[in-house]
Order: structure tokens, then sequence, then C-alpha cells
């Protein structure tokens, strides 16, 4: 699919702010309402944009502690079994397949250092995870939400 300037920039726009009407969009463009539209539903159709969502900052309903762990699992455990599993626990914000002597690392947030450890056990009692190691965020330095 071709994806020309006007299509970035409303891209642009539906990243900064997902609720943008497409009215707003096309004055920011230089188009009607409809043809702005049109492009999102082209965009969409194409697989372009995947859906909306809503980005919560966990910081605003108290999830403070921030922890990155490395998920050691058992030699047959598929990327597929991994999600599942993970999507389980609120507390995870995102995985990941990587290469290296982890399987997977795991984004965590938890309200507290107790939260954590019990989000950790958790995870832990995974059939198929045989260790983790845990990285304990102290800041966040760059971010994009």
């Amino acid at each position: 699919m071709q994806i020309d300037a006007v299509d970035q920039q409303i891209i642009a726009s539906l990243v900064a702010d997902a609720r943008s009407s497409y009215s707003e969009i096309g004055a920011r463009v230089s188009l009607s309402a409809p043809a702005v539209k049109r492009r999102v539903d082209r965009l969409r159709a194409a697989g372009v944009i995947k859906g909306f969502t809503t980005v919560v900052d966990p910081a605003a309903i108290g999830w403070h502690t921030e922890a990155f762990v490395e998920l050691f699992c058992t030699g047959r455990t598929t990327p597929a079994q991994i999600t599942v599993a993970t999507r389980r626990h609120p507390e995870v914000l995102a995985a990941y397949t990587v290469s290296g002597e982890a399987d997977a690392i795991v984004h965590l947030r938890a309200a507290d250092m107790a939260h954590l450890e019990q989000a950790l056990e958790r995870l832990r009692a995974e059939p198929f995870v045989t260790s983790t190691r845990s990285m304990i965020v102290l800041s966040r330095l760059v971010s994009s939400i």
C-alpha cells in the first residue's frame, strides 16, 4: 500500500490524539472530514491502523513500581504460550521474545513492592517458567507514553 504525506499526517494526528475528529484532522491536512474518513477507513482496511486504544497512566491509578523480568522457559515453550500466559496478568504491560539467555522479557507495573512480588510469584507459577531475573526501574529517562 502506498502511504503519502497526507496519510502520514493523518496517522500522526491519530497517534497524538486518537479522539481527534475527522473535521479536526481535516483542518490540519487541508481535507474535508469525509475525505479524512475515507483515508482512515482505507488505512484500517489495509492494516496500517490496527485499532484505537485508551492509554492509562499507571501512576494515576497508583501503580508506581515498574520492572523488567527476564523469563527462562522450558525447552519447548512457544511464543504463543508465553503470550497467552502473560495476558492473564493485569500487571503485564508488554512481553517480548528476545535473543540471548532469556526466552522472553516482560514489562510489569505494580502498586508497590509487595504487589510486584505477588505478580512475580504468579508469573513464576506458570508451568513453563523455570526461572526469572528481575530488574526494578529506578526512573524513566525516555518514554513514548
